[in-house]
């Protein structure tokens, strides 16, 4: 299993920015695959999870803001994320997962998001 996020960046607050992950090694198509984030000095936080079947959730703190999405072609998991907060502020991981438990060991090396001015 390999996975490798990227398109994170310094964003100001009420921006909007797509982070990516590609991931090989594993049949893709009929895996859950999920989100998580981790705060400066905070714990691993599930942010979202896309099911084989195209179903999505989402963490209360982002419902309405972020929208998970797959290509199964192109094996790549998305994360549109808008109206970005500073709390959005983290690294973000991907993961071969329908949910992610705070203190997982994820396998990426992930992708820093900073919202600021």
């Amino acid at each position: 299993v390999q996975l490798v996020e990227s398109g994170g960046g310094l964003v100001q607050p009420g921006g909007s920015l797509r982070i990516s992950c590609a991931a090989s090694g594993f049949t893709f198509s009929s895996s859950p695959m999920s989100w998580a984030r981790q705060a400066p000095g905070k714990g691993l936080e599930w942010v979202s999870s896309i099911f084989p079947d195209g179903s999505t959730h989402y963490a209360d703190s982002v419902q309405g803001r972020f929208t998970i999405s797959r290509d199964n072609v192109k094996n790549m998991v998305y994360l549109q994320m808008n109206s970005l907060k500073p709390d959005d502020t983290a690294v973000y991981y991907c993961a071969k997962a329908g949910y992610v438990r705070p203190g997982t060991a994820l396998r990426g090396q992930g992708t820093q998001v900073t919202v600021s001015l």
